[in-house]
């Protein structure tokens, strides 16, 4: 067992979303085993995604290395043994794993929805014509202009606190956040309203924290294991076999959510062109143990019905 002379290490970003999950992790840890807070150490890892004057120009993800922005350094780490499990919000995770390392603990999902954020108005409907609205996310970029083509979209990059200056900076009128990390924040009150799946699909994977390990490390999979929230695990095979199907990056405007009801699965998808010109939804039930191939049999099938350009723009 870890102890204060031996500690576990428990890797993150250093965000105070990414801190709040590392906390909750450290938490859960010590309830599931009876353990003090020092037998774990929280260790801070700056990743490529957190670079200061990237976010201060606001250029999109795609532009500057993807969703490995954020992860790349931290399973460096844990490769080489500086760290022992690593938490990350799954939204942000590739598809697929670095060798020799797994991604298979899902703590209890948090709420999924988009939160509507001003200082001006109260929810989309709301915004005027030609009002500004910021986001660094392709997904939301392509449903706002696919719903609203009348507004003006900029890049919005940074944490809750930082977007929130630029808002009242006047860079925008408007933006979202995950109403799963504002509630993490304690900062549930910033959301002006929250917008219902009916309306935006959220991003695959949306709320859910994930705890990464090494393969081979058989002590964190004992230690992880009462860890492990069962739905969370279902609801993550189905929408991240769904996202990997359609060979999903931040270079795809892709959103989707399942929800399980009773023994089965319900899993909606959208996939957009980036300029919001055209979406293709679908939706799919069936066992709930077999989320997996019933996201993948999705994938195929909206892939399917796509016309033969729609995704001329992706390299």
């Amino acid at each position: 067992m870890p102890s204060p002379n031996a500690p576990l290490k428990i890797g993150t970003r250093g965000s105070p979303l990414a801190l709040a999950q590392a906390y909750e992790t450290r938490s859960r840890l010590m309830a599931a085993h009876d353990l003090p807070e020092e037998a774990f150490e929280i260790v801070v890892i700056k990743t490529s995604g957190d670079n200061a004057s990237l976010i201060a120009a606001d250029k999109p993800l795609k532009e500057v290395g993807g969703k490995g922005l954020f992860t790349k350094e931290i399973e460096e780490a844990m490769v080489d043994g500086g760290i022992d499990i690593a938490v990350h919000s799954m939204k942000d995770m590739p598809t697929v794993q670095p060798e020799g390392l797994i991604l298979n603990c899902f703590l209890p999902r948090e709420n999924t929805a988009d939160a509507f954020v001003s200082m001006k108005y109260n929810s989309i409907a709301d915004l005027p014509e030609g009002a500004v609205v910021g986001t660094s996310s392709l997904r939301r970029r392509a449903q706002l202009a696919y719903r609203r083509p009348d507004l003006k979209m900029v890049e919005f990059r940074g944490n809750v606190q930082t977007r929130m200056k630029k808002l009242g900076d006047g860079v925008a009128d408007a933006t979202f956040l995950a109403m799963a990390g504002l509630n993490r924040l304690g900062m549930s009150d910033v959301a002006k309203s929250t917008i219902a799946p009916e309306d935006m699909l959220p991003a695959v994977a949306q709320g859910c924290i994930g705890i990464e390990r090494r393969i081979a490390d058989e002590r964190c999979e004992a230690l992880l294991m009462p860890l492990m929230d069962g739905p969370a695990g279902l609801r993550m095979a189905c929408e991240r076999s769904f996202l990997h199907t359609l060979d999903g990056s931040c270079e795809t405007p892709i959103a989707g959510l399942s929800i399980i009801e009773g023994d089965e699965i319900w899993l909606r998808g959208e996939i957009l062109r980036p300029d919001g010109s055209e979406a293709i939804n679908d939706e799919i039930r069936g066992p709930a143990t077999e989320g997996a191939a019933l996201g993948a049999e999705l994938a195929r099938r909206m892939l399917g019905a796509a016309p033969a350009d729609f995704f001329s723009w992706r390299c």
